[in-house]
């Protein structure tokens, strides 16, 4: 069986050669600008859904504000990278870019620690509510900030849309902080604290009459959330290079939820596959433009219906799990072998002692 370093180092070996692939694809002209932009975008949804699966699969509580934090994010990373260009700032665009996508999600997060306090008393069909509004607050709050529109800043204007961001982002940067991502996520998922937030998703009376502090185990997912989403916002909006409040929408948050649930509540992989599922089907369903969307909702519902746990439930890919069962399966049976000979051989021997005896 693999050692944890040598587990480890697996993990780092299928992160290198998927890496690679992308690295392959793109430099060898077989991926245009239309398959990298699909590339980058199922990587900003990679985020989103992970660390939104945080909350609603780990955690266990209902929430439709994620693309509030997302929207904070995009817009303090967009703002932050206008002003230090206008005050001549001198920094390489990549630092830049990590640097005031940094800073969305910092600020992202200190949204969700405000917002997290008092919502995260709630439960349920509450919380998703309050959480809906505070989408809506947000979208209504940037649609009304002259900063946050047309050029932004001094120049800004209310009601339109921001403009004029440097597209700053690299696929193969962005590829890495995905990877982060989904590394802290599932490190979290199985430390201390992740396992005490899995047992207030349980039961939460049982969780606190143990001693976990839940308002604080709950807030602090909350907030590791937004932050991440924080940090998608940062990648979009210095990706695209403009941005609209809409992006705000519930709309929007909803259809992040249904990546959650589609790829198994709990699993990060489920997530990872349903993120980038569903990101590609609308694209290779656009030459049926009339029924696209009607195929993409068949697909939810019949998906809803056979597998209501969704694709993964809460089952996680293990690569070493998988190199273990390949490696080591042969070796073990070929280890049962010797051991059933000297069982036979055993036993030849009794046999031959009692006929000595009679």
């Amino acid at each position: 069986m693999l050692s944890t370093k040598q587990s480890y180092l697996v993990c780092f070996i299928g992160i290198l050669a998927a890496f690679g692939i992308v690295m392959a694809l793109c430099e060898s002209g077989l991926a245009d600008s239309y398959i990298k932009g699909i590339m980058m975008t199922a990587c900003i949804a990679i985020i989103m859904t992970t660390s939104l699966n945080l909350t609603i699969g780990v955690l266990g509580q209902l929430t439709l504000g994620c693309c509030g934090f997302e929207a904070i994010g995009a817009y303090v990373a967009a703002l932050t990278s206008k002003y230090m260009v206008a005050a001549g700032i001198a920094i390489d665009p990549t630092a830049r870019f990590l640097l005031t996508t940094l800073i969305g999600g910092v600020v992202a997060c200190v949204f969700g620690i405000l917002i997290g306090i008092p919502a995260l008393r709630l439960h349920g069909d509450y919380l998703a509510i309050i959480t809906l509004g505070f989408g809506e607050i947000i979208r209504v709050i940037i649609q009304n900030l002259k900063v946050a529109g047309g050029m932004g800043l001094d120049k800004g204007a209310a009601g339109q849309a921001l403009i004029g961001i440097e597209r700053t982002a690299n696929l193969y940067v962005v590829f890495w902080i995905m990877v982060v991502t989904v590394v802290v996520l599932f490190m979290f998922g199985r430390s201390r604290y992740g396992r005490a937030v899995k047992a207030i998703r349980d039961d939460e009376i049982a969780a606190g009459a143990s001693g976990l502090n839940t308002t604080y185990l709950k807030v602090l997912v909350f907030a590791i959330s937004a932050f991440f989403a924080g940090i998608a916002g940062g990648i979009f909006a210095q990706y695209i290079g403009s941005l609209n409040p809409t992006m705000a929408g519930w709309l929007n948050s909803i259809n992040y939820v249904i990546m959650v649930v589609f790829g198994g509540m709990g699993s990060l992989t489920g997530s990872i596959v349903s993120a980038i599922g569903l990101t590609i089907l609308p694209e290779l369903l656009r030459a049926f433009a009339d029924y696209r969307m009607l195929a993409y909702s068949v697909v939810l519902v019949l998906v809803m219906i056979f597998r209501p746990q969704g694709i993964f439930g809460s089952w996680e890919f293990s690569l070493p799990r998988l190199v273990n069962r390949m490696l080591f399966r042969g070796a073990a049976g070929k280890g049962a072998k010797p051991a059933a000979s000297a069982k036979q051989h055993d036993q030849s021997d009794d046999k031959t002692v009692k006929e000595a005896s009679r």
